[in-house]
């Protein structure tokens, strides 16, 4: 991105400084346009108009979500789906100068995501309206602007309407905008589609198919050039096309390139190749547009199950909402790329993105690790979840958003399934059938080279009857429902079936049946890692406190979601190493405690909770008590030891479900569990007791980061004693003081039932934890953090930005 920018500037400058010829040079910019926003929240009239003062306006920088800089207060509109997080209206506006020499050009401003109700002005006339939050979406701005001089774009935007999501949305502009100029002989906004119908190890045949757009009034003749070029930047297949194009005629053409001996992309080695489209008119590029692709092949059916480049492949997924807790749904670059970089640590293959289309850079964050993904549209059709859902927008603007989903993301490899909807509410009629069939066509029609699924459920005895809405599907998606899955294979044996939701106490049993049955290709766990909204989902209930599920009652001071394998700080729970080992053969042995019952009574659990359990030997107070240790092993068995005194030894093979559980007196020290292979000791884990607190320990996951207000660096906060044992019941009030070239824009413990400030320079640790997140300024130079608490050593950590 850093590159992309510092070209469009340089020819944003050439231009209005007069040095650039339209007519000797090529003009094709697509210019970040992040910077130098105004924000007001609430409604301002006439925000739109041209000589509307914005002076008092708050100065900031895209991405942007205000719910997240708001307080989670129990009667909040948003309620606990979202998080008791305050939404409303707010507006944007910015200034820009258009130079002369785009008069003749096409100018256009690209929106990667807004939520939600956007309505964009230009020069205080409206350029479009797009409802839903979700969808990527562009605009021409040419007839609107006024060339040489000064321009106005505002947005407005809408999410006042309460409640109009299940989960925490978040509230404005929360992704990229950019600004583009182009030719008006140029490739229009998602007109490449880039498939690999035929691979084998020798060569692959790439399809390209382009559109483009002559919007002159004249007939124009052109080349259309493509060019392959691999990791390494060298070229590997090319080809060109001469065309004739009338006036304001759009064309489709198909290019077909050979690769010869292919890297693959695949789960282990994310192999991309670049396609560079250019059109061209004498020795002059019109327009060029580069799109990164994988040469892959993927197979379905219910005899071999998911085949990926001809090997089996079982999908141990999880499902993900889109924020990225305590930035709320500000989808940065960085953050989305480490939440795919967490889920991948946990032992997860694939990610299902529910309910909507994700960022643009998660999805190349998960071409780039290595991670397949379910690209998810709606979580409803026709009949409403909630008050103001998509619901009231289905009929008229469900084929522009399935659409935009799959023009955008189809180049994507790691995408390998797209799905329409989630737990449809009208599952029952018979009207259902056809609108699935309706939303499946219409993705079909862009890209058959994937199959089409949605996720469905019953919360009653009745399953058989959805018979027909699965077979408008490709793959049957089952949302907590995999037990029907041997008894429906008799019943439909050519029905390929994925679990598309679970509960994560459930782990065993479903990647049990994945083992035994090739139709059944995988479980996607609710959910991969904690989120916000829906709140209270996952928990647990301490005597004394609310019991139920989230729609049975307000759980405030709970704002977010707790059954996630990995928490709102990265901290992976003990599940995520359950789940993982099962899946996967890269961590044989790991050990926690169950959190004892407190005095006044039994821990409850929720539908989708899984018993507190820590990795931890710390529990004063508990001395000679029973306190249950838990094992997951692939060896055949453990051998536990306290204080260097064997304790007992189990068996931990498939049996007893890869685990073991010891019930001991609670003694200070050091606790060891080892895996035993042909009863000797082969490898150990180790659990010690901390003494008390003294000081804290940071970490930040990269040292070095990007001088474009734009680059994140996590901190991670640990409360520890004098020789370095987490401390992990440490609760200390937390200081964090910065320094340099570098703004705090989240913090962070991962514990959902506090309800400070997410944006703010202070916070409580959470079992020993906490997270400071700090962005880049445009400025190169050190950045420092220091953490201080009371009572406790402090910690300093130094970072550095770079050009």
């Amino acid at each position: 991105m850093k590159k992309i920018q510092f070209i469009a500037s340089l020819f944003l400058f050439s231009l209005i400084m007069g040095c650039a010829s339209a007519k000797k040079e090529t003009l094709v910019i697509k210019q970040n346009f992040n910077n130098d926003w105004k924000f007001s929240l609430g409604e301002s009239y006439p925000s739109n108009a041209i000589s509307f003062d914005d002076s008092s306006w708050r100065k900031l920088d895209l991405p942007h979500d205000w719910s997240i800089e708001g307080k989670s207060e129990k009667n909040n509109s948003s309620g606990g789906d979202g998080g008791f997080f305050p939404t409303g209206m707010g507006w944007y506006r910015k200034t820009f100068s258009v130079p002369v020499q785009w008069k003749n050009q096409k100018t256009a401003i690209y929106f990667e995501g807004v939520y939600m109700n956007a309505e964009v002005f230009v020069n205080g006339k409206l350029v479009g309206i797009q409802p839903y939050g979700y969808t990527s979406f562009e605009y021409d701005l040419t007839p609107y602007l006024k060339f040489g001089q000064q321009n106005t774009i505002a947005v407005k935007v809408d999410n006042s309407k309460q409640k109009n999501s299940r989960w925490y949305s978040g509230s404005g502009i929360y992704r990229h905008v950019w600004l583009k100029v182009k030719n008006p002989i140029h490739i229009k906004n998602w007109g490449v589609g880039i498939s690999t119908p035929e691979v084998t190890n020798e060569k692959a045949k790439v399809q390209v198919k382009t559109i483009v757009k002559n919007e002159t009034a004249s007939s124009q003749s052109i080349l259309l050039a493509t060019n392959i070029t691999n990791k390494k930047g060298r070229a590997v297949a090319n080809t060109d096309i001469k065309i004739e194009l009338q006036p304001n005629e759009e064309k489709e053409l198909t290019q077909n390139l050979a690769v010869e001996n292919p890297a693959l992309w695949s789960l282990e080695t994310s192999n991309l190749y670049t396609a560079n489209i250019k059109i061209k008119q004498g020795n002059r590029d019109l327009d060029v547009i580069t799109k990164d692709f994988g040469i892959r092949t993927i197979e379905f059916s219910a005899e071999n199950g998911f085949v990926l480049n001809g090997k089996k492949i079982e999908l141990n997924g999880g499902c993900v909402h889109h924020d990225n807790g305590a930035l709320g749904a500000a989808a940065y670059d960085r953050a989305e790329e480490r939440r795919v970089e967490l889920l991948k640590a946990a032992g997860f293959n694939a990610l299902r993105t529910s309910h909507n289309p994700p960022s643009e850079a998660f999805l190349d964050a998960c071409d780039r690790l290595g991670m397949l993904v379910i690209d998810e549209a709606f979580d409803g059709w026709k009949t409403k979840k909630t008050t103001y859902d998509y619901t009231s927008n289905f009929d008229k603007w469900w084929k522009h958003d399935v659409e935009s989903m799959v023009l955008r993301d189809r180049n994507h490899p790691s995408i390998i399934m797209w799905s329409t909807g989630n737990e449809i509410i009208e599952r029952k009629e018979p009207a259902a059938v056809e609108t699935a069939k309706m939303l499946a066509n219409a993705v079909r029609n862009i890209d058959a080279t994937r199959p089409v699924t949605s996720a469905m459920t019953t919360w009653d005895k009745l399953w058989e009857i959805f018979d027909p809405l699965m077979a408008a599907h490709d793959v049957a998606g089952y949302n907590y429902q995999l037990h029907h899955a041997e008894s429906d294979h008799g019943r439909v044996p050519s029905r390929i079936i994925v679990q598309t939701e679970s509960y994560p106490k459930d782990a065993f049993s479903n990647w049990n049946l994945v083992q035994k049955h090739n139709y059944i290709i995988g479980d996607f766990v609710w959910t991969g890692m904690d989120y916000l909204g829906e709140s209270g989902i996952g928990r647990y209930v301490y005597p004394g406190e609310t019991a139920g599920e989230p729609w049975e009652a307000n759980l405030y001071p709970w704002h977010g979601t707790y059954c996630g394998d990995v928490d709102l700080t990265g901290w992976r729970k003990p599940i995520s190493h359950y789940r993982s080992m099962l899946y996967n053969n890269n961590e044989k042995i790991y050990m926690a405690v169950r959190e004892p019952n407190p005095e006044s009574g039994a821990i409850k659990l929720t539908t989708w909770a899984v018993w507190p359990t820590w990795e931890s030997w710390t529990w004063p107070g508990h001395e000679g008590k029973n306190i249950e240790v838990e094992v997951y092993s692939k060896y055949p068995k453990v051998r536990l030891y306290l204080n260097n005194k064997v304790i007992g030894e189990k068996e931990t093979g498939l049996g007893q479900e890869f685990k073991a559980t010891f019930a001991i007196p609670y003694a200070s020290g050091e606790l060891k569990a080892v895996g035993l292979q042909n009863n000797k000791e082969v490898e150990s884990v180790l659990l010690k007791t901390a003494q008390q607190a003294a000081k804290v320990k940071l970490t930040a996951d990269r040292n070095e980061i990007t001088a474009n207000g734009q680059d994140l660096s996590y901190i991670t906060v640990e409360i520890t004693d004098d020789k370095g044992i987490l401390d992990p019941n440490a609760a200390n009030q937390l200081t964090f003081n910065l320094s340099g070239a570098g703004v705090i824009v989240g913090v962070d413990n991962a514990d959902l039932k506090d309800t400070d400030l997410y944006v703010a320079n202070t916070r409580k640790a959470w079992h020993g934890r906490a997270i400071v997140i700090i962005k880049s300024t445009k400025e190169s130079g050190a950045i420092n953090l220091e953490v201080t608490a009371q009572g406790l050593e402090t910690a300093i950590v130094k970072l550095k930005t770079i050009k």
